[in-house]
């Protein structure tokens, strides 16, 4: 397997001018994914860090992300020195930033745009996007502001889980990864792509690798030179050395698809 050095990533990266540090929370082309949990325990390789990782919402945190990527992958070194790091991540309660997400599903960003808009007016502001009164919005309504049938049968399946018990946004923040993919999972609408997406950049967790992300998958085969795109079992061995940080490594690889306009 033939390895990218760092001066010929360099040299890819000078071709393209940077872009905004901000990667927006929209839909990406992805694979089919089981339910296998992304996440394990951390090994003994990982004994300088700290056992209970904090979410990645102060920069002290994300510094030591990259001290870590920069020890443990060389590749990935030109990459870190070339872009702003992570600071944009998205933040918001978590019922609101999933029933986002069910409305970019498959829309180009601008459009979806539009529709969130409009959908927080008819709710009567971000604060009133609660499951309650998601769960009063009659399909027609929705699809007056340009929703799918689908996705409201979606948005209400969300409010129904939440108005009975099965989601709770503190349940949410509580849960381990494992946990969260396994009960998010139930909700229509919503796949282990989603889940991974609302993981990093709603809850910020430090170590998702979403292996059925395209731009992912694109950014890890340019970066260790690989013919072909690597399959989930490939994107796992290969991402190990990132963990407990996989989140900023994925985050870097989407940069580097965005710089050389793949995505």
């Amino acid at each position: 397997m033939a390895k990218r050095s760092k001066a010929q990533i360099q040299t890819e990266i000078s071709q393209n001018p940077s872009i905004s540090p901000k990667i927006p929370f929209r839909p990406r082309k992805i694979l089919k994914l089981s339910n296998t949990p992304t996440t394990k325990p951390l090994t003994s390789s990982s004994s300088a860090l700290p056992k209970t990782l904090n979410p990645l919402t102060s920069q002290s945190e994300v510094n030591l992300a990259l001290q870590h990527l920069r020890s443990s992958d060389p590749n990935l070194t030109a990459l870190i020195d070339s872009y702003s790091p992570p600071s944009s991540f998205d933040s918001g309660r978590p019922f609101l930033s999933l029933a986002r997400s069910i409305l970019y599903q498959q829309l180009a960003t601008k459009a979806a745009q539009s529709i969130y808009t409009r959908f927080i007016s008819l709710c009567g502001g971000e604060e009133s996007v609660v499951a309650d009164v998601v769960a009063s919005l009659s399909a027609q309504q929705l699809r007056n502001i340009g929703v799918s049938g689908r996705k409201a049968s979606y948005l209400h399946d969300l409010a129904e889980k939440y108005s009975d018990g099965t989601l709770s946004d503190s349940s949410i923040l509580e849960m381990d990864d494992e946990a969260l993919l396994t009960m998010l999972t139930v909700v229509k609408g919503i796949g282990a792509w989603s889940v991974h997406m609302f993981m990093i950049f709603s809850l910020r967790r430090p170590d998702v690798l979403p292996i059925g992300d395209l731009g992912v998958r694109k950014g890890v085969q340019l970066l260790y030179g690989l013919k072909e795109l690597p399959k989930p079992l490939e994107m796992e061995q290969l991402c190990e050395k990132w963990r407990p940080y996989r989140s900023v490594g994925s985050w870097y690889m989407w940069r580097y698809m965005e710089a050389k306009g793949v995505l």
